[in-house]
């Protein structure tokens, strides 16, 4: 884990510390009770973490946990722990919660691009963590222009295997498939073949940039 990671954690850690974890989370009456949380794996707390089991401030009081989770292990499902954020209106949170969670999401998609084969937990690729990001009501947008100023032979190998799985025949791309499929990638990924044509990688990159030409 990166300097700039741990920071963005220890961050999250700081500006969710007033929150205190309950031993017994209040439940559904109408579908399961109370919720002693040390009974429970993280994966089947969150499944109902917000909606029915706890409020807000459980939350809160599991969010440095639950984040921290999600890049040393592949315990938690990226989407269904960042999903729980829009639904908790988390953009009336805080400003302090609101930037810790924000400093997190650009810290760990950094580091994701900064080393391939990712080795950052349950985000395995640019495209779990976009999808998890989406999940928190994110536009792509604002991570994709890190990816296009991070010209590095780690962020071009994972944006060689973007485009190897794109599907081409489909209709309505998406905002990534639309950003993929600009000029300036298959610029970038020629540059790139250039720059590491002796590497084991070189088939990859020149694969994606044939792709891009067809």
């Amino acid at each position: 884990m990166d300097n700039e990671l741990t920071a963005a954690l220890a961050g999250v850690r700081d500006a969710f510390a007033r929150y205190p974890r309950r031993a017994v989370l209040d439940g559904c009456p109408h579908c399961r009770g109370s919720v002693v949380a040390d009974e429970h794996d993280l994966f089947s707390l969150t499944i109902g973490l917000g909606s029915t089991v706890g409020d807000r401030d459980d939350v809160k009081a599991l969010l440095p946990v639950l984040l921290e989770s999600l890049v040393v292990s592949a315990d938690l499902d990226p989407d269904t722990v960042l999903g729980k954020l829009p639904y908790q209106e988390w953009r009336t949170w805080p400003r302090v919660e609101q930037e810790a969670i924000d400093a997190y999401l650009d810290a760990v998609w950094r580091s994701l691009l900064a080393d391939h084969p990712a080795r950052l937990g349950s985000f395995t690729d640019p495209a779990t963590f976009l999808d998890a990001a989406g999940a928190a009501g994110e536009r792509t947008e604002r991570f994709l222009a890190v990816w296009d100023a991070t010209p590095t032979p780690s962020a071009d190998r994972h944006l060689a295997e973007a485009v190897s799985s794109l599907n081409f025949a489909r209709p309505k791309p998406g905002v990534l498939g639309d950003w993929l499929r600009r000029d300036t990638v298959r610029d970038r990924l020629h540059y790139a073949l250039e720059r590491d044509h002796d590497a084991p990688w070189a088939d990859a990159l020149a694969r994606a940039y044939d792709l891009l030409g067809a």
